[in-house]
């Protein structure tokens, strides 16, 4: 295909309906026309190599790309309030409203805007697309999950939003007047001088106001609201009247963003409903790293892409019809066979589940125990308990960045308070797609503690890497919109932890594991075990918990799987 020379017109000036000036820069394809337009609106810098390389990529094909620093970011002119705070405290819809408006408007364009973006711009799309601004054709969104608290689980990511503050306050640094840092400098203060000071912080509420420039007012009230539905999407999704495509993968922390997709093929306009796709791969959050080798795994070369492979894929779709490729609405990555499968829907119309019970004899304490997992439930009722000490937490295997990612599980293997309970090789393959649950019936002697499930692939050789994970905050076992509930010292309890969701092949020779203990951190943030409110509380106790398993407590492991029928084809 021939490509258009592209010519860049930056800091290109919008008066939203309050005055307040926000600026873009416009990618647009030199020869005279009229185009479909893209945009993206970030708090990351508009500036951002990522951002630039996808607006000259799309540009080049044919489109006219803007990118837009949202309002109180970078050169964009107004107050920056967080998006974690509630979609009714921003002025996002009205500015994401109104900038598609005028790029519809613009002298090339040919009055049809798809908006587009990745994390926190995926927010920014899916609040102008509720908006309904009439010029909207489309909407491609990558993770961003459609709902906060099952995204979270209701519990502070200590790690990851401390991190994320310290990049933020950077830029607002620099607003008022302080020296420009880049991106690479932030994250090297960060890692090197002030995590460890921070993400041990006691109380998180007492942090000093000017650890994190004017997002630490912000920061103290997000604290306090880590059990209110703040994105709410899913109420907003019989709004968005334009087709959309949801981007994710299997390690992306908001593998949420698949409830855009359910949202809107259950709740969206019924004209729309069979218009949506979603396409999730063996990657994690993050649109410069769609690639085969992930942490210490290598899925082949189908894993291989570019985000703006996607974001072009969609927006022909979407913009030629004559171009448009008929393919099933849902596309995964099945790991383990590291091909791509494409689905009616999803999860798919055949996934049964498929039981796997805990068990031990001695106990289940480390990879040296004997936790089992097996499909017959003991009729003998046994217990494994441990010590969750949350001043000696088990760490979090991510990352540097804080985000998720294959990783050798062996860094924990010596730990006494991760219950490990284990399959024995698998005979045949078993093909999970879909949740993944855990159905555990506990025991402490704390008013409040956590429960954490891992499920790792145990390779032949003993080598043991995570598939997905879940938590859950007992004081919410019954849901957010309940009070929160004290335990009481020694009475069984029946919880659920919903781990995410997940498309797998164990293979013959495999295992299947499941780790239990009470701490994740710092991905997630130290229950303190006093049933005291997190961010106020510096006070740690020790918990002493008990999982039952057999007879009436027949505590398992619960996995969606499929026979691959004519639903699921290459």
């Amino acid at each position: 295909m021939s490509l258009y020379r592209v010519v860049v017109s930056e800091d290109v000036a919008t008066s939203m309906r309050d005055g307040v000036i926000l600026r873009s820069d416009i990618f647009q394809p030199e020869r005279p026309g009229r185009y479909p337009v893209l945009v993206s609106r970030t708090p990351y810098d508009k500036r951002r190599d990522s951002y630039r390389r996808i607006a000259q990529f799309m540009a080049e094909r044919g489109y006219v790309c803007i990118l837009q620093d949202i309002r109180g970011t970078h050169a964009s002119d107004g107050v920056y309030y967080l998006a974690r705070n509630g979609r009714q405290d921003t002025m996002d819809a009205e500015d994401g409203y109104d900038t598609i408006e005028w790029a519809a408007r613009l002298p090339n364009a040919n009055g049809s805007v798809c908006i587009w973006g990745h994390s926190y711009s995926s927010w920014s799309a899916w609040v102008a697309a509720g908006a309904k601004p009439p010029s909207l054709a489309g909407l491609f969104g990558s993770g961003m999950a459609a709902s906060i608290l099952k995204n979270t689980r209701g519990i502070f990511e200590t790690g990851r939003r401390l991190h994320w503050m310290y990049q933020q306050a950077a830029d607002l640094r620099h607003r008022e007047g302080g020296n420009p840092l880049t991106k690479a400098e932030i994250d090297r203060r960060w890692y090197e001088v002030e995590r460890f000071k921070w993400i041990w912080f006691l109380p998180l509420g007492d942090i000093p106001d000017q650890t994190f420039s004017t997002l630490t007012p912000q920061l103290k009230q997000y604290l306090q609201s880590q059990t209110v539905e703040t994105w709410d999407f899913e109420s907003l999704h019989p709004d968005v009247q334009v087709p959309t495509c949801t981007v994710t993968g299997w390690y992306d922390r908001i593998v949420g963003a698949i409830e855009h997709f359910e949202g809107m093929t259950a709740h969206g306009p019924e004209r729309l409903r069979t218009a949506h796709r979603l396409i999730v791969g063996p990657w994690g959050h993050g649109m410069d790293h769609l690639e085969r080798h992930f942490g210490p795994l290598d899925f082949g070369p189908d894993a291989d892409t570019t985000y703006e492979s996607l974001l072009y894929e969609w927006c022909e779709q979407l913009f030629r019809p004559h171009a448009q490729i008929k393919t099933l609405p849902v596309r995964v990555f099945l790991m383990g066979d590291n091909r791509w499968h494409s689905c009616r829907t999803w999860p798919p119309e055949d996934a049964t589940v498929t039981s796997f019970f805990l068990g031990s004899d001695q106990g289940a304490n480390s990879v040296r125990g004997d936790g089992r997992l097996t499909l017959q439930a003991s009729k003998t009722q046994g217990t494994d308990q441990y010590r969750y000490d949350p001043a000696d937490p088990v760490m979090s295997l991510m990352a540097q960045n804080m985000q998720m990612q294959p990783c050798d599980q062996s860094p924990l293997d010596d730990r006494f308070d991760v219950l490990v309970y284990q399959s024995a090789p698998l005979a045949s393959a078993l093909c999970v797609m879909g949740p993944v649950r855990v159905r555990l019936y506990i025991s402490t002697d704390v008013p409040d503690t956590d429960f954490t499930a891992k499920l790792v692939d145990v390779y032949p050789d003993g080598f043991a890497v995570n598939v997905t994970y879940g938590i859950l905050r007992c004081a919410h076992r019954d849901g957010f919109e309940m009070r929160a509930s004290r335990l009481e010292m020694g009475r069984v309890y029946e919880i659920e932890i919903a781990m995410n969701p997940v498309a797998i092949r164990f293979h013959p020779g495999h295992r299947i594991r499941l780790d239990i203990s009470s701490s994740d951190f710092p991905n997630f943030d130290r229950n303190h075990n006093t049933g005291k409110e997190f961010w106020s509380d510096a006070e740690l106790r020790i918990a002493h918990q008990t999982i039952h398993h057999g007879g009436e407590y027949s505590s398992q492991l619960l996995l969606s799987t499929v026979e691959l029928s004519s639903d699921v084809v290459v």
